[in-house]
C-alpha cells in the first residue's frame, strides 16, 4: 500500500492507496508550525492510517518546496519552519523506512501521468495555474527532478516576448526577478490585469463570468491571458514537446481554454504544423496527493 502526504501551509492531508489506484483511507488534520510537533504528526496520522487498513505502508510526501541536491535541506518551503531541515532524513529515522519527497507540482504531474488525465502519454508537462503557477514533468512515469532540483519550475522563468505595449507595466516578483510568467498566468496575476485597467474589484473568477457574459473589458482580459498563456507554454513545446499538458488549479476550469489555447500556442511554436494537446487534470484538487502517494512506486 501506498501513503501520500499532501502539505499545506494550513491542513496536512493523508491518504493511503492500493497499487491499483484505490482510495482506503483519507484524513486531515491542522498544519503544526513547529519543527517536532510536524514530525510527531506525520508520524501519529502514518499509525493511523496503517492501524486502519492493517497495512506497512511506502510513503511520499508532497510540498511545495524543494530538497536541496547540495544540502538535502528543504529549500522554498510556504511552511517556513521546514526551510533548512533535514525532513527526509529525520522522518526516515522515525519511521524505520525510506521517505520520497517532492514539490507539490511535481507530485500533480506524476499523478496526472500514472492514472490520469495523461495516463497515455510518454512525456507529460503538469501546470498549476492557481493563486501563482508551477509545472513538474514526468518521463515514462517518472518524475524529472534534474540537477538543481528545480525541474518544471517554468513560472519563474520570464514571460516570453515581454512588452509594455501589450502586458502593461513591469511586475515585480516575490522571488527578486521581474515580469515571472506566474505574474501573469495564474488566477492573482488576472487580478492585476483587471486592476491595471480599473477594475479594482474583480478577481480571476468574476473575469471568467464576464468574459462569458461578453462582458468588453473582460473579454480584452480574457484575450490578454490566452496569449501570455501561449508564450508561456510554448517555451515547453520547443524544448520538451510533450504528448499532453495537463491543467490543474482554478484557471483549469475554463472550458474554453482548451479550444482556444492549442490555437494560440501553436502560433509561437517552432513547426509548422504543431499538435498540441491540452487537457483538464482527471483528479483535480486530489492530484497532488494521489501524486504523492505514488511516490512510493518510483
Amino acid at each position: 500500500m501506498l501513503i501520500g502526504f499532501d502539505i499545506g501551509g494550513t491542513k496536512i492531508e493523508i491518504c493511503v492507496l492500493d497499487k491499483s489506484g484505490n482510495t482506503l483511507f483519507k484524513h486531515r488534520t491542522p498544519t503544526p508550525h513547529e519543527y517536532e510537533l510536524f514530525l510527531s504528526t506525520l508520524c501519529q496520522l502514518v499509525a493511523m492510517a496503517e492501524s486502519e487498513t492493517q497495512t506497512h505502508c511506502q510513503i511520499g510526501i508532497g510540498l511545495p518546496g524543494a530538497i536541496s541536491p547540495a544540502t538535502g535541506l528543504i529549500k522554498n518551503a510556504n511552511c517556513t519552519f521546514l526551510n533548512g531541515r533535514d525532513l527526509k532524513a529525520d522522518l526516515c529515522a522515525r519511521l524505520q523506512r525510506n521517505v520520497v519527497i517532492a514539490n507539490d507540482a511535481n507530485c500533480f504531474a506524476l499523478s496526472e501521468a500514472v492514472d490520469g488525465a495523461a495516463k497515455d502519454g510518454n512525456v507529460v508537462f503538469g501546470a498549476i495555474l492557481g493563486t501563482g503557477c508551477g509545472g513538474g514533468i514526468v518521463i515514462n512515469k517518472q518524475v524529472l527532478v534534474g540537477a538543481n532540483a528545480v525541474c518544471g519550475e517554468w513560472g519563474h522563468n520570464p514571460l516570453p516576448s515581454f512588452t509594455s505595449e501589450r502586458d502593461g507595466p513591469t511586475r515585480h516578483c516575490y522571488c527578486g526577478r521581474d515580469n515571472c510568467i506566474e505574474l501573469f498566468i495564474s488566477g492573482s496575476g488576472l487580478t492585476k490585469s483587471a486592476q491595471l485597467i480599473g477594475q479594482q474589484e474583480w478577481n480571476a473568477a468574476e473575469i471568467i463570468t464576464r468574459y462569458q457574459q461578453q462582458d468588453p473589458q473582460a473579454t480584452k482580459l480574457y484575450q490578454q491571458l490566452i496569449d501570455q498563456m501561449a508564450r508561456s507554454f510554448a517555451c515547453i513545446v520547443n524544448v520538451l514537446d510533450p504528448d499532453v499538458i495537463v491543467l490543474g488549479g482554478g484557471l483549469s476550469n475554463v472550458a474554453s481554454l482548451y479550444v482556444d489555447l492549442p490555437r494560440a500556442t501553436a502560433n509561437y511554436v517552432f513547426s509548422d504544423s504543431a499538435q498540441i494537446v491540452f487537457t483538464q487534470a482527471k483528479y483535480g484538487d486530489s492530484s497532488g496527493i494521489r501524486g504523492a502517494a505514488w511516490l512510493g512506486l518510483n
